[in-house]
């Protein structure tokens, strides 16, 4: 929402194609596009870029933003959630970013951003898998950098704990079950006093995909509330 306020067209991409299209009817059209999409399939992730390409006419940015949690150690985690972890948050990112780099260039550039974690730069206790892969996906942000420099910029972008659906669970694990005791004692990790919102993370989303950020690629930001500075 934040970016079509800014003038941009939007392809709202989501394995959930009625949420998808809720969002997109938000924003309204025009300037959105919702696709339904499984991130982790090759084939479904060609039809998004295909679909947005005959809508728009091209790709400029890339905000790989889809991703799953889990909980567990090392010792506890299933296999099962540690490839599905994967799967989304890292394969996903790679295959979203591969689809979109010829239509960039096509078009003299772009930028992309990936969704990393907090998680990534300290160690948080009980998220194993999910650790790994945001860890995964700021060495393949710096690698993407490289690669695609000049024509394509990349970032990594690294929340804190942002209440959302998707946090619940850990929330809840952190918390012996209890989701009040989880909110608790992870306010207590952010100087800031507060946990994340949404509109943080778009805010500065946006500003690491805008011309503003030009110089900047390769790089990965924190926005955490102060939590990694401890």
């Amino acid at each position: 929402m934040l970016f079509a306020e800014h003038g941009a067209e939007v392809v709202v991409a989501d394995v959930d194609g009625d949420r998808a299209t809720a969002v997109a009817q938000e924003i309204s059209a025009p300037s959105a596009l919702a696709v339904t999409v499984d991130v982790a399939d090759e084939a479904s992730v060609s039809e998004l870029v295909a679909q947005a390409v005959e809508r728009f006419g091209g790709v400029d940015l890339l905000y790989n933003n889809a991703g799953v949690n889990s909980t567990g150690a090392v010792d506890d985690a299933t296999l099962a959630d540690w490839e599905r972890c994967f799967a989304v948050n890292v394969t996903g990112t790679f295959l979203c970013s591969r689809a979109v780099v010829g239509e960039m260039r096509r078009r003299g550039g772009g930028a992309i951003l990936n969704q990393g974690s907090v998680a990534a730069l300290v160690g948080v206790k009980g998220v194993a898998a999910y650790g790994a892969a945001k860890g995964a996906i700021v060495a393949l942000t710096r690698s993407m950098a490289v690669d695609l420099a000049p024509e394509i910029r990349v970032n990594c972008l690294c929340p804190g704990t942002v209440y959302t659906p998707l946090m619940e669970p850990m929330l809840r694990a952190r918390g012996g079950g209890d989701l009040d005791r989880g909110l608790e004692l992870t306010l207590e990790k952010y100087p800031i006093g507060r946990l994340g919102e949404p509109g943080d993370i778009a805010a500065a989303a946006l500003f690491l995909l805008s011309d503003d950020a030009a110089f900047m690629t390769g790089s990965v930001h924190a926005v955490d509330g102060g939590m990694t500075a401890q």
